[in-house]
């Protein structure tokens, strides 16, 4: 059987329900178990033990969130030259923009040595006062079916041997 590492992290719940959305829908792959976990809680254990990746984050100040910062500074060096062409694909939660955090996660998922498998997949939320970025977020349903769509077909090509 094939695993998939879901990693998210989110303040205010958007990357949350994108990776919740992109898991559910994995789920339905025969031949995958997928695993969904919190960044703080992802150890490189966790990363050496599946066979491809999706991660998931909001992009805070033009950058990846700094738990996701934090999750791939204690795994990249543990893992470094252990996961080499393991397929990954991305997911961001942006006010207006994300490429900044896409940017970054893949440069790390190349310095991992990770094969991207699909664009990131940006969903925007046009939070752009104090408040509206501060408040909890609400993913619409076709941002969600993308979410979806994405965390079946890397399911797909896992199951399949494609990746």
């Amino acid at each position: 059987m094939k695993r998939l590492l879901i990693v998210w992290h989110s303040h205010t719940g958007g990357a949350q329900q994108m990776a919740h959305a992109a898991a559910d829908a994995a789920r339905a792959e025969q031949g995958v178990e997928v695993l969904l976990r919190h960044a703080a809680g992802t150890q490189p254990g966790d990363m050496l033990a599946a066979d491809g990746y999706l991660f998931a984050t909001p992009e805070n100040l033009a950058s990846m969130a700094g738990l996701m910062k934090d999750f791939f500074d204690r795994i990249y060096y543990p893992v470094i030259e252990r996961i080499d062409g393991r397929p990954c694909a991305v997911m961001i939660c942006a006010g207006s923009d994300g490429t900044g955090a896409a940017r970054q996660i893949a440069r790390i998922a190349t310095g991992l040595r990770l094969k991207t498998v699909a664009p990131p997949l940006i969903v925007i939320t046009h939070a752009q006062s104090p408040q509206a970025i501060l408040a909890p977020k609400r993913i619409g349903t076709e941002d969600l079916a993308r979410c979806a769509e994405l965390g079946a077909a890397l399911a797909a090509g896992l199951a399949a041997g494609v990746f």
